[in-house]
């Protein structure tokens, strides 16, 4: 198993550090681990299997592929993935949490935002300040025009 937890950590281009960091041990126990002097207890071999979406088969045994195949979408995965932060997984709490009606008018209006900044619309000709809607169109003088 030594040989395949180091195999994993370079594979994922991590530092023993960073490795031990993401399961939540020291480095030095890593470096056992690597070196063959220990072996990893079950539920060390769980976190791995967990935080690295490793085949629990492959680590304990070299057989089947080095990460498990998953047939379903986790958010937290995701986010893991993408380093969100806690305020970011917050943020997406909330966002699922609100009525599915405030949801798809949330999303119109960013579509109707995005596409109104990125695609020519009727709004690109009119002026942006007061000054310019005055050049193109100027005051009609109603005294002069009543007489």
């Amino acid at each position: 198993m030594n040989e395949r937890i180091k195999q994993l950590r370079k594979n994922l281009d991590l530092t023993q550090q960073e490795f031990s960091e993401r399961i939540g041990i020291k480095r030095n126990t890593i470096a056992t681990y690597e070196s063959g002097r220990n072996e990893p207890i079950d539920a060390v071999i769980s976190l791995i299997c967990r935080e690295f979406n490793v085949n629990e088969e492959w680590l304990r045994n070299g057989t089947g592929e080095m990460f498990a195949k998953s047939d379903t979408f986790s958010l937290d995965e995701f986010a893991r993935q993408h380093n969100a932060t806690a305020l970011d997984i917050e943020f997406l709490k909330v966002y699922f949490d609100l009525d599915v009606r405030i949801r798809t008018a949330l999303i119109e209006h960013f579509k109707n935002k995005f596409l109104m900044n990125n695609a020519d619309s009727a709004y690109d000709k009119v002026p942006r300040t007061p000054d310019k809607l005055e050049t193109l169109y100027p005051p009609v003088d109603t005294e002069e025009n009543a007489g």
